[in-house]
């Protein structure tokens, strides 16, 4: 195996295959990523057995051939390259051999043939849709997700296709974050999956760097996304999500509309004084103005009151005041509505004019 190519063009592929590796692993093979060359094509893959990363990178000159190299010790050489420079890389006898200037090196290798791939299932459906779109959809859902929580179906997001549309949706018991976007095509079948944490982690950087079209290929047990260089494959969690439908609250008849970046100010204010473990913010409702108030185990106190768009019944309610902001920060739109029925019943958050996100806090006892 030998090739050219340019620094600049080959480390940021190489980083973003590196990000799937595990630093720590029981197999030293996982620690490597896999480089074939074919056709002056370099083919780049980082897995941890759950989810795997191939980069593609056009080369100036090649000669074909496979092996594993160390993926930390290749990205922090490529790093410290100097910018623009042209690299020389051969397979010598087992050694990776880098040249770039007056610099040479030579990187210990492990044999491709021992390089895991994950399983591809039968494919049941693909379908295309915008990369930006995609991004938002996991941008505006995935910090609702569970971590590390017994019920492991809940540690990761629910992807959801459906006619012409796609949905995400992310609980972790005490709120839900909720997204649609059209995907522009009927005649989809109805497909649900479960995407665990690390493959929407890889997803949203995945996503974040691609222009245009994505495809999004889905099996019985993985789930592939295909972008201009990169192809990522995750495994999917087996179990039931939950009826999200069900936990949406209907029908509530306390409607406040704020400023969101106002209201955010000052729930972020407000909690710097709350209890640092439980977070609890007591938000007191009455016509035209929201009371915020805050205390902590030290006996400090802070409050705020923020005028409103609010003409329904006074209430007051507790919050976790993390789930508030959490929700505050994805939204875009200048204004956030809040949907109530009591002081016991969980809050409904939308963007006013908007009904492709939508979001539910469960209150909590102060």
């Amino acid at each position: 195996m030998k090739f050219t190519t340019k620094r600049d063009a080959f480390l940021k592929p190489l980083q973003m295959v590196a990000g799937v590796v595990e630093r720590r692993q029981t197999l030293p093979i996982l620690s490597n990523v896999l480089l074939r060359v074919a056709d002056n094509i370099a083919y780049i893959t980082g897995t941890d057995l759950e989810v795997e990363l191939v980069a593609r990178v056009s080369l100036e000159s090649s000669e074909a051939g496979e092996i594993t190299v160390p993926a930390r010790k290749l990205v922090d050489l490529f790093r410290e390259l100097p910018d623009g420079s042209t690299i020389n890389v051969e397979l010598i006898e087992q050694k990776l051999i880098i040249r770039c200037d007056r610099f040479r090196s030579s990187i210990a290798t492990l044999p491709a043939a021992e390089f895991p791939s994950i399983d591809r299932s039968e494919i049941s459906q693909e379908i295309e849709m915008d990369g930006t779109a995609l991004k938002m959809l996991i941008d505006r859902t995935s910090f609702a997700m569970a971590q590390q929580d017994v019920r492991y179906f809940l540690n990761g997001m629910l992807m959801e296709v459906n006619d012409d549309e796609i949905k995400v949706v992310a609980t972790d018991g005490h709120r839900l974050a909720m997204c649609t976007s059209e995907i522009g095509s009927s005649g989809n079948s109805v497909e649900q999956v479960i995407i665990p944490r690390k493959g929407v982690v890889e997803l949203q950087r995945l996503v974040g760097e691609a222009d245009g079209k994505v495809k999004i290929i889905f099996g019985a047990n993985h789930l592939g996304v295909e972008t201009g260089d990169f192809n990522l494959l995750t495994k999917l969690l087996d179990g039931k999500f939950p009826d999200y439908e069900r936990v949406i609250p209907r029908g509530g008849d306390n409607v406040l509309v704020a400023d969101r970046q106002e209201l955010r100010h000052a729930l972020n204010r407000t909690s710097i004084l709350s209890n640092e473990k439980f977070r609890g913010i007591r938000v007191s409702l009455k016509a035209g103005n929201i009371q915020l108030s805050a205390n902590n185990l030290e006996q400090e106190e802070a409050e705020e009151n923020v005028s409103v768009d609010y003409q329904g019944e006074s209430l007051e309610i507790g919050f976790n005041v993390g789930y508030l902001l959490d929700v505050l920060g994805v939204l875009e739109s200048e204004q956030v509505r809040f949907t109530l029925s009591d002081a016991n019943s969980s809050a409904l958050l939308e963007e006013p004019g908007d009904d492709r996100s939508l979001y539910v806090v469960m209150p909590m006892k102060l």
